[in-house]
């Protein structure tokens, strides 16, 4: 099913309402895309436009409130949101800052303090000015920190987020195991990159806004390089990572592929990978950590070989293609039933790396596996 029951809404926002009372917050203030998707349901590509700022209140009582220029009032009213203000943008004097004003101090006491998300991988979608201007027209209200209760609430996935994750994932699979019709010795990188993208979209994805990979003799140099017009050749690993979205939600996991036959280094060192990406699944239970999961991949990684430059193991997954926790040795988030991660062990082959990602869901007792889980034998076009 596409979309969400009005429940699922009203459900995230008594959650977040709660942790509000105990944090003393009159009300949320949000202005990133998966901040205001996952309170109001509101799904755009219009997003890519960084032209016109983009704001939700949760209060601490009642129903959110949408304050977005009045090109969004018609898919906004389609969404479980009710009071939707609007204003004619953009602006150049006055992009919503005084609408914006006028709301908050409506429903918050002079008193206020109005959480906005401030921790690691999160911003504020709004020009500087703008928000200093916000800043002064509040008076004695205070914009503060949420003290992290959106990211609390997006790490633990619901059935209904769950399912649409792994509906992504199943498309993505369908993709991964088309591969050999587009990929061969003499085959652009770049021609793959595209071809693969088609597949996604035949498979059903919605769009496929990240894909990411490389090919070399032996390995890859890097996994974010732009795809170039250079054909594949005998003794090359194609890797293909990808995030495509299906109504809302990410996968992201990669999969690798030897052009020809892999050398012993090369598979030795693939099934080195698959090796930790289980070890971590068998980890990944409720009351391990997120460095717990990094600490169990890097000690089988780091056998024979050394550090990737990655910098992590490994993410939570969902409306954003990276989300919180970080697989680090510095990272302790508990694990949850319900969270949704990726395993992403890196290592070094040479002057070559090999990267592989699977994605799961934590579960009450063992978790589960939401990508089509990858063999211990590199597999060969």
């Amino acid at each position: 099913m596409r979309g969400f029951e009005t429940s699922e809404f009203q459900a995230r926002v008594e959650r977040a309402q709660s942790r509000m009372v105990q944090a003393e917050l009159s009300a949320l203030l949000l202005t990133t895309e998966p901040e205001v998707r996952y309170f109001s349901g509101y799904l755009t590509r219009f997003w890519e436009s960084p032209t016109r700022p983009w704001f939700l209140i949760v209060p601490v009582t009642g129903k959110p409130i949408a304050v977005i220029p009045s090109i969004g009032a018609a898919l906004m009213a389609q969404t479980w949101v009710q009071d939707i203000r609007t204003w004619s943008a953009p602006d150049l004097t006055d992009d919503g800052v005084s609408l914006l004003v006028d709301t908050l101090t409506e429903i918050c006491p002079a008193d206020a303090v109005i959480g906005l998300p401030d921790g690691h991988e999160t911003h504020v979608r709004m020009p500087l000015g703008d928000f200093h201007r916000l800043q002064r027209g509040l008076g004695t209200r205070r914009l503060g920190s949420d003290q992290g209760i959106v990211r609390a609430l997006r790490m633990v996935k619901s059935p209904a987020e769950i399912t649409k994750i792994e509906t992504a994932c199943a498309i993505a699979g369908r993709a991964f195991q088309r591969v050999p019709e587009i990929a061969g010795e003499g085959v652009a990188l770049d021609e793959v990159f595209r071809r693969f993208q088609m597949l996604c979209l035949d498979e059903g994805a919605d769009w496929v806004p990240y894909l990411a990979g490389g090919a070399e003799q032996g390995g890859y140099t890097d996994v974010i390089s732009p795809a170039r017009a250079t054909g594949l050749r005998l003794g090359d690993v194609l890797m293909l990572d990808t995030g495509l979205v299906w109504d809302g939600y990410f996968c992201d996991f990669d999969r690798n592929w030897s052009v020809g036959q892999a050398t012993r280094q090369v598979r030795d060192a693939y099934a080195t990978l698959i090796e930790a990406s289980d070890a971590a699944f068998e980890a990944a239970r409720p009351g391990a950590t997120a460095a717990d999961l990094f600490n169990v991949m890097n000690a089988i990684l780091s056998r024979n070989s050394g550090d990737t430059g990655a910098g992590r193991l490994g993410h939570g997954l969902g409306m954003s293609l990276t989300e919180w926790p970080s697989l680090i040795p510095s990272d302790h988030t508990v694990l949850e039933p319900s969270m949704v991660l990726t395993l992403e062990p890196g290592i070094a082959v040479g002057d070559k790396i090999l990267v592989h990602e699977e994605n799961i869901v934590i579960s009450d007792g063992a978790p589960r596996y939401i990508s089509p889980r990858a063999g211990s034998e590199l597999p060969q076009i």
